[in-house]
């Protein structure tokens, strides 16, 4: 749900990366943080679990332009991966404009790909948000990895509808703006789809 703030005539999206533990939701956070001009980009929050962090920032996009003479601001947010942080997950995810979901390519991690759909989609249904109608990307992480499972593999378990599927190597920075770019003009497609 978009955030109008008449005083400073900005309009505030949420965009969450979601994923299983260390499948790198932070690393594609901080290599955005890196690549966004100081001007145009707030300060980098970490709020530290035992074993992950959860993230967050705000910047105004160059390219995206104005909607009615409004700016338009992006509120990026990582979850805790984690399955026993699910409270901190679905808190998280209220309020949700555009979602990102972050596989593991590992075939270790198959399984904990499928469970962290299985829980994002659940948290969806809680707070009653239209997943048909979300703004919603897949990245495949960790594609430079030789233990790897085949694109095609996890695109067919994973896929949940016509999303984007972006592949990444959020170490090296690798898909990580391509990722990004999606999801922001779905964002900005469904908003101006509803301002019609």
């Amino acid at each position: 749900m978009s955030f109008l703030n008449y005083s400073t005539r900005e309009i505030n999206f949420k965009i969450v990366y979601y994923g299983p533990g260390l499948s790198g939701k932070t690393t594609n956070i901080k290599s955005i943080y890196e690549k966004i001009k100081k001007g145009h980009k707030g300060k980098l929050v970490s709020l530290a679990t035992e074993t992950e962090r959860t993230l967050f920032f705000d910047f105004f996009p160059l390219d995206l332009g104005m909607i009615k003479g409004y700016k338009v601001k992006f509120h990026l947010y990582t979850v805790p991966g984690q399955i026993y942080y699910s409270s901190s997950r679905k808190l998280i995810i209220k309020g949700v404009d555009g979602l990102v979901f972050v596989a593991d390519s590992q075939r270790e991690r198959f399984e904990a790909n499928i469970e962290s759909i299985s829980d994002m989609t659940e948290n969806l249904r809680d707070y009653k948000i239209d997943f048909a109608t979300l703004p919603y990307a897949l990245q495949l992480n960790k594609r430079d990895l030789p233990n790897i499972t085949p694109a095609n593999e996890l695109i067919e378990a994973l896929r949940q509808k016509d999303e984007p599927v972006i592949e990444a190597v959020a170490l090296k920075g690798e898909g990580v703006v391509d990722t990004l770019k999606g999801i922001s003009k779905l964002v900005m497609v469904e908003v101006k789809r509803k301002l019609m």
